[in-house]
């Protein structure tokens, strides 16, 4: 079995990523592997009226400064204890954005934080971290959000 080189670690901003790439870190530490982080934004369906389209791309622009910034930060806070490898901002559905980027990278492994919602909340907003375990061709390790126990 070939251990992990590349590994990519989705992130969206939650708690619940930060602490999987806080994971990833370490687990590409110990076996001398790069860390890729991804964020994906997600754009609107086109068909939008011509005035939503102006209003639409001027809040994307926003979007992606802010995601570019935060996600630099996130990569450079933790440059001293891994091997960062690229630091990439995408726009489509997270699903497919993801799976496309880890065989762009040669990703060995996919590590990625699940909120672990049940019943209704996930069927009306559906798994991201589900959808890429069931399909992605490298293993998928998910990080439940931890809770403090202060």
């Amino acid at each position: 079995m070939k251990m992990p080189r590349n590994i990519l670690v989705p992130i969206d901003f939650s708690d619940t990523a930060e602490h999987a790439l806080d994971y990833a870190v370490v687990l590409a530490n110990k076996l001398d592997a790069r860390v890729h982080l991804l964020n994906v934004i997600g754009v609107p369906a086109l068909g939008v009226p011509e005035l939503g389209v102006a209003l639409t791309a001027s809040v994307i622009d926003s979007v992606v400064r802010s995601n570019q910034e935060a996600l630099d930060k996130l990569a450079n806070a933790r440059r001293h204890a891994v091997q960062i490898g690229e630091v990439m901002l995408r726009t489509g559905d997270a699903r497919d954005v993801i799976l496309k980027t880890a065989d762009e990278v040669g990703a060995d492994m996919i590590v990625m934080g699940t909120h672990g919602r049940r019943g209704v909340r996930r069927a009306l907003l559906g798994s991201v971290a589900e959808s890429v375990v069931r399909t992605a061709s490298c293993p998928v390790l998910t990080i439940h959000g931890h809770k403090d126990k202060t």
